[in-house]
Formats: structure tokens, C-alpha cells, sequence
């Protein structure tokens, strides 16, 4: 059931959607399938809790999220297999999702009183200042891979700069994020704070993000998903926060510490079946230890295996039919192309022929110009490309339309310095690569991948809008 002003709600037109799980593809739920009235109801109850919601003290609002954080803390196990079912994705990636959850509400628990104004040097006879208010009601499109990480780092920051909120998440992985609201309402948020309608996002999604009692908006999706989100909140004249995936590289030199690089330089690409706008999905390699790269690679990916969420082993099911078939045929176009594959892992045996699989796959020596070169895949494909020096190094991991996350592998400080200044992403890794643990580090992209930041203090001033005060007084 949807959550609309503190109570459970179906569709009004009594419409509902099957839920299956990727692992074997059968229904195990259903959700209601929302449309223009039943988000006219969830933006009504959002504005009439807004104005005594922003009145709360924000240090009260931050206890109402922190009491939040315990619950999910508690009711962890519940919650990693209710995720894990939804999505398909392993059990243990289940149980890290919650826990970075339950960080989030954390974290924006103590973070709401810590945001001030300023106060501006101005004429003679005046003062200046500045306040940080609440946009009002927010409207948060949360995607299917990471339901309960997503909608923490979105509803953590909106709640609280004292927003209210109405959530659509997505078709294929809504169970969390209804739990999630009943969770809220148990904490002592007040009726209307935290709303979640459910449905399709060409119904629903288009339905809220067009909405004229919306004052904000968050994405977090495909580039044309988020264009469409975009120009519907325009005519609103409404802001927007949009995170719209990547082609991520890793830039791996020849001094690089190997052994550290390669099981990151894997997990970053098969991670949520790669079904992540962060995936490492790019790995650049200097020439000189480019075919040793290469072939420890190849020996990794030999070895991963798919299968279903409950078996916990290297990566699940992809999130459905359509998604699973893309990938492969993205991988299939590559291969008529010639593109050399230099593995292939495996789907378990024990995995149901129903369910969405598709085994991960290793690329070498690709084009930059190839369509998996140059688009996202999302799911657990890695391209290698070879690179002559630095100049090239740069070139080739500027040379997509995206720039959300980049990794950089090398010993040489000065190097780092200024490769990680000249890549152009919203979060560069030395030595390291992840986006998903940093609750306090801004994350957003650079070009095709977005604009607006989220996580940190920066989603705070996303989430609010700047009032300048001046006081004539003689």
C-alpha cells in the first residue's frame, strides 16, 4: 500500500501492479498503481503538513530522523531481505544498503541544526542577512537499484531543512521505500511529512514531477528520463536536482599498486550486477602493464559467478526481462563489431531459468568510439583501452558525454594531483574508488551526468533556498 497523509492508501482506481522478484521472476507482491488523482492527494497532504512541519525546531527534526536511523538499524534484517528480493541483488549487498541507510539518517540527524546564514557588510544605516529556508514540498523519483540508499540520502536531507515530501519509487523496487515511510510515521514524523505513492513513472512519475503544488524536485535515473523531469518541473518554473549515471573510468598507471587495484577495478563494475550510475565500467590501462592488467583481469572475471539473491554469491539478477535483454545486446553488438572478449564468467546452476541473469563479460583493446565505450550499460560489462601517457590518459576519460565518478591507480603524488584535477567528475578516487559508502561526500555529475549535488552538507543547500533580510534602522 502507498503512504499518503499517515495512512495506508491503494490506488483510487483500484489499479495494481505485480512485483516479481529478477532471482526466478515470479510474483511475490503488488503495489497500487497511482495516477493524477492519487498524486493531487499525496501533494495535498505534503502542503498542508509543510508549513507546521517547517516550523519544528530544527534540532526536533533531527531527532525525528535520528529516531528513524534506530529503527531501520532495527529492523536491518527485515529490510536487507525485503531489498534483496525486490531487487535481485545479494543478500550482503542487502545488509550493506541498510547500513548505509541507516548512516544517512544519521547524518542528516545531526546535520540540520548545523546549517547558518550569514550576515553582509552593506551600507552605512543597514543590516544584512541571510537565512536558509525550506523549499516546501519536495518531490523525490527514486530509481530501482538502490531503493533504500537513494531515498535515505534524498528524504534524509529534504526532512531535514524542514521540506515535506512525496516519494514515487520505482515500479520494479517500491517495497523498501513504503516500509521505510511506516518506519517514519513510528518515529514520530507527523502525517503528511513523508508520503509514497506507488505506480508507473510515465503515469505517476510524470504526474508528480509536473505537479504545480511541487516546489522541488530530485532524480536520480537516465539521461532521457531526466530530461522529461526536467521540462515538466519547468513549467512550473520549479528546481531540480538531477543525478543521471555514467561512463566511469579507472585510470590504472604503470606504477600503480596492482594488488589493491584489481579486486576494486572488478567490484566497481559488478556491484549491483553493475546496475550502478558509479560503475567503474572504464578501465584505462598504461601501455607498459596493459596485457598484464588485461590478463589478471580475464583470470577474476573467469571466476565470478551470478545467482540468485539468496545464494550471496558475486552479483545477482538483473532488475528485469527488459534490462537484462538490453545488455545483451549491447554485448552482442559489440561482438559482431569485433571488440575481443577476454572472458566470460558464469550463471550458477542452482539459478532459476526465470530468472533475470546475464553473466558478466570483459572487454579489451576497445575503441573509444564504440557505443559501449561512450553509453552506460548497467549491468556487469568491462571495457580495458590501452593508453600511451598522461595526456592520452586524460583525453580518453574526458571523452564521453558523462562525468560522474572517476578512479586514478598511481604512487606518484604529483601525478595525482593533476590528473585528478584535470578529469572532469563530480567525485575523483585516488587509490580507491566509491561513491556508495561516502554519506559525506558530495556526489553529483558534470555534463551528461547531471547537475545539483547530493550526500554531505551540500544536499542541505539543494534542499533549501537562500532569503536575504535587510533592516533599514538609521
Amino acid at each position: 500500500m502507498q503512504i499518503v497523509d499517515g495512512k495506508p492508501a491503494g490506488a483510487l482506481s483500484g489499479e495494481t501492479i505485480d512485483i516479481a522478484c529478477p532471482s526466478d521472476g515470479r510474483v511475490f507482491a503488488s503495489i497500487p498503481a497511482a495516477a493524477d488523482a492519487d498524486i493531487d492527494l499525496a501533494v495535498a497532504a505534503a502542503r498542508r503538513a509543510f508549513e507546521r512541519f517547517a516550523a519544528v525546531p530544527a534540532f526536533e527534526r533531527g531527532r525525528l530522523l535520528t529516531r528513524l536511523s534506530r529503527l531501520v538499524e532495527d529492523n536491518a534484517e527485515e529490510l536487507a531481505a525485503l531489498e534483496s528480493r525486490d531487487t535481485g541483488k545479494p543478500v550482503r549487498q542487502g545488509r550493506a544498503d541498510v547500513a548505509a541507510a541507516v548512516r544517512y539518517y544519521e547524518f542528516y540527524g545531526g546535520a540540520g541544526d548545523k546549517i547558518h546564514g550569514q550576515t553582509i557588510p552593506f551600507l552605512e544605516g543597514y543590516t544584512a542577512l541571510t537565512l536558509r529556508e525550506p523549499h516546501g514540498v519536495v518531490a523525490g523519483i527514486i530509481p530501482w537499484n538502490y531503493p533504500l540508499q537513494i531515498l535515505a540520502r534524498v528524504a534524509g536531507a529534504a526532512l531535514a531543512m524542514g521540506n515535506t515530501l512525496v516519494v514515487k519509487p520505482a515500479e520494479d523496487a517500491s517495497l523498501t521505500t513504503i516500509r521505510i515511510a511506516e518506519l517514519a510515521l513510528e518515529a514520530g514524523f507527523p502525517a503528511g511529512v513523508f508520503n509514497v505513492v506507488t505506480g508507473y513513472g510515465a503515469k505517476a512519475g510524470a504526474a508528480l514531477s509536473g505537479h504545480h503544488g511541487v516546489d522541488y524536485v530530485t532524480f536520480t535515473g537516465s539521461p532521457a528520463t531526466g530530461t522529461a523531469i526536467q521540462q515538466a518541473a519547468a513549467r512550473n518554473n520549479r528546481g531540480v536536482t538531477m543525478e543521471l549515471g555514467g561512463k566511469s573510468p579507472q585510470i590504472v598507471f604503470a606504477d600503480a599498486d596492482l594488488d589493491k587495484a584489481l579486486p576494486v577495478l572488478v567490484n566497481a563494475v559488478i556491484q549491483n550486477g553493475g546496475q550502478t550510475c558509479s560503475a567503474g565500467s572504464r578501465v584505462l590501462i598504461e601501455r607498459p602493464v596493459y596485457e598484464r592488467v588485461a590478463g589478471a583481469l580475464a583470470e577474476r572475471f573467469q571466476k565470478l559467478v551470478a545467482g540468485p539473491h539468496e545464494a550471496d554469491l558475486d552479483l545477482g539478477a538483473l532488475i528485469n526481462a527488459k534490462q537484462r535483454d538490453r545488455v545483451a545486446a549491447m554485448v552482442a553488438e559489440a561482438e559482431s563489431a569485433g571488440i575481443k572478449i577476454l572472458a566470460r564468467g558464469t550463471v550458477s546452476r542452482e539459478a532459476p531459468s526465470s530468472g533475470y541473469y546475464f553473466a558478466p563479460v570483459l572487454f579489451g583493446d576497445v575503441p573509444p568510439d564504440a557505443t559501449i565505450a561512450q553509453e552506460e550499460i548497467f549491468g556487469p560489462v568491462l571495457s580495458l583501452f590501452p593508453f600511451d601517457d598522461e595526456e592520452d590518459a586524460i583525453r580518453l576519460a574526458n571523452s564521453t558525454d558523462y562525468g560522474l565518478v572517476a578512479g586514478i591507480w598511481t604512487l606518484d603524488g604529483a601525478r595525482q594531483h593533476r590528473v585528478a584535477k584535470r578529469v572532469r567528475a563530480g567525485q575523483v578516487f585516488v587509490n580507491a574508488y566509491g561513491a556508495g559508502g561516502g554519506v559525506e561526500l558530495p556526489f553529483g555529475g558534470f555534463k551528461r551526468s547531471g547537475h545539483g549535488r547530493e550526500k554531505g552538507f551540500e544536499a542541505l543547500y539543494d534542499m533549501s533556498a537562500t532569503k536575504t533580510i535587510v533592516f533599514n534602522h538609521g
